[in-house]
């Protein structure tokens, strides 16, 4: 079955920085793009960041420059690196998988990133 474990999340003060990290498994994972996206209660979820299957990149806007999102293929394993992190961040950060057709996407169960001095 696929599976997507997120992990990574906790608190951190203002300006500090987290890595979280996604383990995929289940499905070819190299040839699916992969992206994060957060929620917070009460809102929708949000794409944060998404890597292609080639590994072209692309950020919301309210990240660019603060986030960076990889991947390590032969490890099924997609990152996120976040620093200069702000109360804004906060939320469950989901990872997400679509298959090349776009027919197929899967999601991960979320880990928290709370941002608070």
């Amino acid at each position: 079955q696929v599976q997507l474990v997120e992990s990574g999340g906790g608190l951190v003060q203002p300006g500090g920085s987290l890595r979280l990290s996604c383990a995929a498994s289940g499905f070819t994972f190299s040839s699916y793009a992969m992206s994060w996206y957060r929620q917070v209660p009460g809102k929708e979820r949000d794409l944060v960041a998404t890597i292609t299957a080639g590994g072209s990149t692309n950020y919301a806007d309210s990240v660019k420059g603060r986030f960076t999102i990889s991947r390590n293929n032969p490890k099924n394993t997609v990152f996120l690196q976040m620093n200069s992190l702000k109360p804004e961040d906060t939320a469950v950060y989901y990872c997400n998988a679509v298959s090349p057709s776009r027919v197929y996407a899967y999601w991960g169960q979320g880990t928290q990133v709370t941002v608070s001095s």
